[in-house]
């Protein structure tokens, strides 16, 4: 990030004490060098509870964004950047890096926050979420985000472009080295697009990507069922031809062991993750009507006082204390 991009981001300390006051600093578990030992499923839990704290602040203060889509992720991109993905914070652009494409573009909150919390800019600029001349914007910019690697948002688009990024990497000679990690959401597999992609890459046979369903069920005007019916998701994958299997989308060890055998086929891998909206906050989780709609300062305070008592429980139970 440049300097010019860090003085344009809005200085949250300028904003009015009211709109603050719901606000308290985050936990701060340095997350795991990218090399070394490996954080255990524990560690991972309290750290995706840390994104989910990050994620209830930011759009606090945004008052607008998608809070309830970015928690139902937080477990995957957590597991994701904390354990699986080969990355660099200091070497955003190192050639034999995992790419992650985020198609859902709209829970770019829940990365922003797994990108701050490992170094990638300051966490200060997540209060600058959504503000204009923040680097951090409603959907990942590729341009003015390190760590972003594809701007993504309309719906559909992301399989595909991982895809080609497989093609890509093939073509460099890194198709052996790097994985790419696609996250979409139930919207996407609703969009004709991904079903192209999915025939591509069964075609292309491209071993080095794993498409990640957050299937939540839910979307702005009611259930995926009532939208446009997905159906079996998982199956719909193996049709094509790659390696499908369906897991509790919370539960941090299905999670890393789907993502770390995904490395080892010899075809593109599907892990439909089935998830609820707002997971980790009681009064949002897998309920309609949060999409797209950011907490009010009251619901914003319930979130954080339930988030921290889940951070306490899951530092007591680390240290030995339960």
């Amino acid at each position: 990030m440049s300097p010019a991009d860090s003085q344009a981001v809005p200085d949250p300390k300028s904003r009015p004490t009211s709109e603050m006051a719901h606000l308290k600093p985050v936990p701060d578990p340095k997350p795991a060098p990218a090399t070394g030992e490996k954080p255990s499923i524990a560690e991972l839990e309290r750290d995706a509870t840390v994104l989910r704290i990050q994620c209830v602040r930011m759009l606090a203060v945004a008052k607008s964004g998608h809070l309830d889509s970015s928690l139902s992720s937080a477990d995957i991109v957590t597991a994701l950047y904390y354990r699986v993905l080969r990355h660099d914070p200091k070497n955003p652009k190192w050639p034999e890096r995992d790419r992650f494409v985020l198609s859902k573009g709209h829970a770019a909150p829940i990365q922003y926050a797994a990108l701050a919390e490992h170094g990638y800019f300051p966490a200060d600029d997540l209060m600058g979420v959504r503000q204009i001349g923040s680097h951090l914007q409603g959907h990942p910019d590729m341009t003015r985000t390190p760590g972003v690697e594809v701007s993504t948002g309309s719906l559909g688009q992301g399989l595909s472009m991982s895809v080609g990024i497989c093609l890509a990497l093939r073509l460099d000679g890194l198709d052996e080295e790097a994985q790419v990690f696609t996250l979409m959401s139930d919207g996407d597999c609703q969009e004709g697009e991904s079903w192209e992609g999915a025939m591509s890459a069964a075609h292309f046979e491209l071993p080095n990507l794993t498409a990640i369903v957050d299937y939540n069920h839910l979307q702005t005007d009611g259930t995926t069922e009532e939208v446009m019916d997905t159906k079996d998701v998982r199956a719909k994958f193996e049709a094509f031809g790659w390696d499908s299997i369906e897991i509790d989308g919370h539960d941090m060890s299905a999670i890393v062991e789907a993502l770390e055998r995904s490395r080892t086929l010899d075809r593109p891998a599907a892990i439909v993750c089935q998830t609820k909206k707002g997971r980790g906050v009681s009064f949002m989780e897998d309920r309609f009507g949060f999409h797209g709609k950011p907490p009010s300062q009251e619901q914003a305070e319930d979130a954080m006082k339930e988030l921290e008592e889940t951070y306490r429980r899951q530092t007591k139970a680390l240290e030995g204390q339960d």
